[in-house]
């Protein structure tokens, strides 16, 4: 049987006990697997230890400082970052078996990624092979510090794999919503932070992109009624984080001191 492939497995997790058990056993040639766990409420970290990972324990505030820290803990130089929905196909832990004993040319690699909802593979609108970038030497790369949908960061090349990786993104459609709820208000939290100015204007035009793009550009009609109901989420993932940009700003200019009268005129 051949050795360990010399990398690090870094997995976040929070409240993921029903999921991490196939995740780490679609793992078991990597040479370290590193869980870092969100204050989960169910037993997430002990499954994890019991199969093997190491686990550390870290409440996360900002999603990429988050994913950062985590690949600092790392023993090895090579990460492979994986979210506890996620499994690697044996014919990508074959490619990556000779990735590494050929040695990588690039700094980096994006992975094709096959998304589900629930059993449903869903192969069109953009979301195959929705390659991202999972595979990096950590000297060269970074996690913007985004609360949400941190972007990758690195000069360094890139390369890309062949084979999938396994993503039950949603375990249904109410699922998809309550993700859905989350991320808009983490995205309309951003904008005020970052000081954005977003206008109903041009939330109504990047909604009526989202959809055009997903359903009809990308081919998103060919999945059917879930192509369209993930082309119309892409569309109300916009308007939904104006809305609540709008209702943060508000709440932020109530909360703020009132401004002091004018002096009156002699």
């Amino acid at each position: 049987m051949e050795g360990k492939i010399p990398l690090s497995i870094v997995i976040l997790t929070k409240n993921e006990s029903g999921r991490i058990r196939d995740c780490l056993g679609s793992v078991p040639w990597a040479d370290e697997v590193l869980v870092v766990d969100d204050e989960s409420a169910d037993d997430t970290a002990a499954v994890a230890q019991s199969l093997g990972a190491r686990v550390l324990r870290r409440r996360m505030d900002i999603e990429g400082r988050h994913r950062n820290w985590a690949a600092e803990q790392a023993r090895h130089e090579w990460i492979l970052s994986l979210d506890a929905d996620e499994r690697v196909t044996p014919e990508l832990a074959e490619e990556l078996r000779r990735l590494f004993r050929d040695g990588p040319q690039h700094g980096t690699y994006a992975i094709p990624r096959r998304n589900f909802i629930g059993a449903r593979w869903v192969r069109h609108g953009g979301w195959y092979p929705s390659a991202q970038l999972k595979l990096f030497k950590r000297s060269v790369f970074r996690w913007e510090e985004a609360s949400v949908h941190p972007r990758a960061l690195s000069d360094a090349s890139c390369g890309q794999l062949r084979h999938d990786l396994l993503h039950y993104s949603y375990r249904d459609l109410s699922d998809f919503v309550e993700k859905m709820n989350r991320q808009t208000t983490l995205e309309a939290r951003k904008w005020v932070q970052d000081g954005r100015t977003v206008t109903l204007g041009k939330a109504l035009r990047r909604a009526a992109d989202r959809f055009f793009r997903s359903f009809i550009s990308k081919r998103g009609y060919r999945d059917g009624v879930l192509g369209f109901v993930v082309a119309w989420f892409a569309s109300a993932y916009q308007l939904l984080s104006y809305a609540k940009y709008v209702e943060a700003t508000q709440a932020a200019r109530a909360a703020s001191p009132a401004r002091a009268p004018a002096a009156a005129r002699s």
